[in-house]
Formats: structure tokens, C-alpha cells, sequence
């Protein structure tokens, strides 16, 4: 009996506590959801960094012992051969038990993994700071700054360009289904999408090398500060090739998405009563069936951002581009936590915030999705 009691108190007290919110969802449904999901987003974000520095603590080493490593190679390069050189690769001499332990306490490496993620997060909550790299010693936050506008910049553009001649050819190929344009249209679309991302990167890196044609980095060698429109034409030569691989590899299944969208949306009946109103072909496909395609692609669209960004580390890596993804790339390999979990947190942020994104353009768009419960 005093179960059953407890369980209608909290049944009650639950119903009164979550009526203000259920009200709230009646009178602004997609207000509601957009607040849902960026409430979900701070949830997955506080678990993402959890998951972070725990494999970070199960990782053999840390920065300390980078430390003494790159210390003892040194040592060893300087000393050169002989009892010198014996001496510096067992470590005699360059870091003793207690300067090793003040260095994990200064760094805080000392305590368990999630005191250090708490700590972390009280930092970057109370004082919006995301404290400095254990390797250069230089505020996070500068380092992410100087980078992630890059990244942003070249993953933008690739998105616009797959966005836009992805539904350009998918359009156009629809209407030549079962024709041998649209069989070899189709064919390289395939292979494209199947083809080694890496591998297409480092043909077209060769490529570069071997006919001049491009220059084998992506980025310019001058400020943009400097010249600002030469800038321009330079990076939009230096990063063609690094384009037309993130083209490639993207909009062959976006194209093929568009043309399966656009051929099951002629079949329709409402098409065949456009037609039958005598409404001309370039309005049933531009004004009516075109429309219909933008659901499921504003759906894939966050996908394909999220795979964009995590395709920019081998890019920018096999380029020499100054993107967050190489940063990303030095700071694992230096067990620099500080700096791989920023990344790491500003990344998905950024991957979140685009889902959310596309589930209000998805709203906007089309009329007949309703996120409230009524």
C-alpha cells in the first residue's frame, strides 16, 4: 500500500512539474523542440568529454612522458656516441621521480580522469576559459581561433559546391533516366562515392607535383591582411584540387539521392494532374517536384557536414592546410589533452548545432511536419 502511495505522489508531483513544459510545447511547438534539442546537445556534448578524457587515461603515457621521451632524444643527439650517449638513453640526468611528479601535479595529470574533466568544465563554465596547451604552452582558445576559421571556411564551400551541382545533375539526369548518359552519369557517381578518400587525395596531390598545374599545399603563403584580393584568387587556386576530392567523394550519393527523389516524385498523381492542367514541364519540375526534394536532402544535409569535418583531418594532413583537424590531428599524437578535448567539444558543437539547424529548415520548408504532440 505505501508503494502505491508513493508512486501516485511522484505520478502527481511529476504531472504538476512537467505541465508548464507541455503548455509551453501547445503554444510554440518548434520553439519547444529547438529548446529540446539544444537541451540534448549539452547532454551528448557533457558525455562526449566524459568519453574523452577517460580514453585519454586509458592511453599508454601522457604528456609528462612525451616530455621526458623528446628529452631523452635530444640528450642523445647532442651527446653523440660513446658513454655520453649511454648515459642519455637510460635518462640519467634529465628527469628525476619527484621533478616528474611535479610536473603531473602542475598539470593536474595526478588526479583520476574525471576529476580532471570536472575541474575542466568549472574552468570553461565560471571563467570561459579553456586553459592552455601542456605542449606549447599557449591559451586553447587562441590556438582553436587561429585554426577553425579555416576549416569552416574550406568545409562551407564544399558544402555549397556539392549542395548546388548536386541538385543541378541529379535534376538533369532524372530526366534522362534509362538513357546512356544517365548509365554513365550514374556509373562514375558510384565509383566516385566507392573510391578511397585518402587515395583520391594523395593522385591529386601527385598530380600537383608532377604537372605544376597546382600548387601541392592548400593554403597561400602570405596573409590575407596582406593583399586581400590576391589572397582570394590564390586560395581559390590553392584549394581547387582539395575541392574537387571533397566534390567527388560527396556528390556522388547526394546526386544519386536527388535523382531517386525526383524520379518517385514524377511517378506521383498530383504530377500527372499538373500535367494534365497543361502546366508547362519546367514548372512541374522546378515549381512542384524540385520542392519535394529538399526534405530528405536538409535531413542528409548535417551528415554529410559531420562527414565532411572528419574527412578535413586526412585533407588538411596530405595538404598542409592550417585547419583544426591537422591541430586535432598534432594534439592527439602529443597527448595534449587540454587542446584534443577543446577540438573535439568545438567540433561536435559545430555538428550539433547544423543538425538542429536542419530540423528548422526541415520545419520552415515543409508545412505539413509539426513537432508539437497536438
Amino acid at each position: 500500500m505505501a508503494v502505491m502511495e508513493i508512486r501516485e505522489f511522484f505520478r502527481r508531483t511529476g504531472g504538476a512539474a512537467a505541465a508548464p513544459w507541455r503548455l509551453f510545447r501547445k503554444k510554440a511547438p518548434l520553439l519547444s523542440f529547438v529548446v529540446s534539442r539544444v537541451a540534448t546537445m549539452l547532454v551528448l556534448l557533457f558525455l562526449l568529454g566524459f568519453a574523452l578524457f577517460a580514453l585519454m587515461a586509458l592511453a599508454p603515457g601522457d604528456i609528462v612522458d612525451q616530455m621526458m621521451s623528446q628529452q631523452i632524444l635530444s640528450g642523445t643527439e647532442r651527446s653523440g656516441t660513446g658513454a655520453a650517449a649511454a648515459s642519455a638513453a637510460k635518462g640519467e640526468d634529465v628527469f628525476s621521480d619527484a621533478q616528474l611528479e611535479r610536473l603531473r601535479a602542475e598539470f593536474g595529470l595526478d588526479k583520476p580522469f574525471y576529476v580532471q574533466y570536472f575541474k575542466w568544465l568549472e574552468r570553461v563554465i565560471v571563467r570561459h576559459d579553456l586553459g592552455t596547451s601542456l605542449v606549447s604552452r599557449a591559451p586553447v582558445g587562441f590556438l582553436i581561433g587561429s585554426r577553425i576559421w579555416n576549416s569552416v571556411l574550406l568545409n562551407v564551400i564544399s558544402l555549397v559546391f556539392i549542395t548546388l551541382l548536386s541538385f543541378v545533375l541529379g535534376v538533369y539526369f532524372s530526366s534522362k533516366a534509362g538513357t546512356r548518359l544517365d548509365a554513365a552519369a550514374t556509373f562514375f557517381a558510384l565509383f566516385f562515392h566507392a573510391f578511397p578518400g585518402i587515395l583520391l587525395l594523395i593522385l591529386l596531390q601527385l598530380f600537383a607535383s608532377l604537372t605544376g598545374l597546382f600548387p601541392v599545399t592548400a593554403y597561400p603563403g602570405f596573409p590575407f591582411s596582406e593583399s586581400p584580393l590576391r589572397f582570394s584568387f590564390s586560395y581559390a587556386h590553392h584549394v581547387f584540387l582539395p575541392l574537387l576530392a571533397s566534390f567527388l567523394g560527396g556528390a556522388g550519393g547526394t546526386m544519386r539521392m536527388i535523382r531517386a527523389t525526383m524520379l518517385d516524385q514524377m511517378g506521383m498523381p498530383y504530377i500527372f494532374a499538373l500535367r494534365a492542367r497543361g502546366i508547362s514541364e519546367r514548372r512541374v519540375y522546378v515549381n512542384h517536384a524540385f520542392r519535394n526534394t529538399l526534405n530528405p536532402y536538409i535531413t542528409g544535409s548535417a551528415n554529410l557536414l559531420a562527414s565532411l569535418f572528419s574527412g578535413s583531418l586526412v585533407l588538411e594532413i596530405i595538404f598542409a592546410y592550417p585547419g583544426i583537424g591537422r591541430l586535432m590531428y598534432e594534439a592527439v599524437l602529443q597527448e595534449d589533452i587540454n587542446l584534443v578535448l577543446a577540438n573535439s567539444m568545438f567540433i561536435s558543437a559545430l555538428v550539433l548545432a547544423g543538425m538542429v539547424a536542419s530540423d528548422i529548415l526541415l520545419a520552415l520548408v515543409d508545412p505539413r511536419i509539426r513537432y508539437g504532440t497536438e
